[in-house]
């Protein structure tokens, strides 16, 4: 029987949204299948990873306490393929307890596999705490090394306040809450405490520096004033084992631990967040809310500045760089 347009029509219509919709079924069961395969651990079976290697695991930026980072040794830790462990370093510090923390990791890694530091541009302050917890630290020779150092700052605003006629009260439960403040200059007992504070963490610092490094404490103590050296003044302190590069790195663990000539240096990342500010996309359109306009080479620097997380709390050991007054002062730094 011979239809009439509006049937044929109708007919082509229903047709076009069968096949949509068949697309888009074999779109998400494509997506589901994705998923499953790489949760189920298969893609890195089958991958580069599933093979003996050397793992390379980059800590670059500031240090915080970062979960994912403590994760990605632990798991290394259990990897049969994962015959060693490279730490591609280039850190200027950061938080105390990050540092502590990821040196911890690295020495529970240790206990299991080899692991060797690489210095590129900078090991300071906790970046330097961390590499001494691997077994064998190179670096090269214009690399800057060690920082071991202890400063605790805060802000003296008051001058500002009178000036401008603002005046702070507070009420608390003793004399020393929440001193030093930033309204009122610290009194000689709030000076004490953070100088107690400070010490404590100097004496963990610089015990852990002798205690991997093999020196005195004599020796450690002379080290650890506040100053940088270069890769090759490291070499001859002892701050540093070796002058080279990932390479040289990798030549020791052959030589050394007697590692195949012929394992591959892989790279492994923490797993990447997946909170809303992971997605480039996702911050054009934050930003846009706020009536600013980014495009996207713009977002995507901005996500990876919040990924290094920049704002640190309580006590760090990084390295500072003043150039105020033209000058050029570098210090191992504890910050509030």
């Amino acid at each position: 029987m011979a239809m009439n347009a509006d049937e044929i029509i109708d007919r082509r219509r229903l047709r076009r949204k069968l096949t949509f919709w068949r697309i888009g079924a074999l779109l998400v069961l494509g997506a589901l299948a994705i998923a499953l395969f790489a949760a189920s651990g298969l893609a890195e079976r089958f991958g580069k990873k599933g093979s003996d290697h050397i793992a390379r695991v980059k800590i670059e930026g500031v240090i915080t306490n970062d979960r994912k980072m403590l994760d990605l040794f632990e798991e290394l830790g259990k990897k049969q393929q994962v015959k060693a462990v490279i730490l591609d370093m280039s850190s200027p510090g950061g938080s105390t307890v990050g540092g502590e923390a990821m040196y911890e990791a690295v020495r529970k890694l240790a206990e299991k596999k080899p692991v060797v530091t690489s210095v590129g541009t900078l090991a300071a302050s906790a970046g330097y705490m961390i590499a001494c917890g691997s077994d064998h630290i190179i670096a090269r020779r214009s690399s800057i090394v060690g920082s071991i150092g202890v400063l605790f700052q805060y802000g003296d605003v008051s001058g500002l306040l009178d000036k401008v006629g603002v005046k702070v009260d507070a009420i608390k439960s003793a004399p020393l809450k929440a001193e030093p403040s930033p309204f009122h200059p610290a009194s000689d007992e709030a000076k004490a405490m953070i100088g107690k504070v400070v010490g404590d963490t100097f004496e963990w610092f610089v015990g852990l520096v002798a205690e991997r490094r093999g020196f005195d404490m004599t020796k450690a103590r002379a080290l650890a004033d506040g100053s940088v050296f270069t890769g090759s003044q490291g070499l001859s302190n002892g701050l540093v084992d070796e002058i080279g590069d990932e390479e040289t790195a990798r030549k020791w663990l052959v030589s050394e631990k007697s590692l195949s000539d012929k394992l591959k240096v892989i790279e492994w990342k923490p797993r990447a967040d997946d909170g809303y500010f992971a997605n480039p996309a996702a911050l054009i359109t934050m930003a846009r809310l706020f009536g600013i306009n980014l495009d996207s080479n713009q977002a995507v620097n901005l996500q990876k500045a919040l990924e290094k997380r920049l704002f640190l709390d309580g006590l760090v050991s990084m390295l500072q760089i003043d150039l105020s007054a033209g000058g050029g002062n570098i210090n191992g730094v504890f910050d509030q």
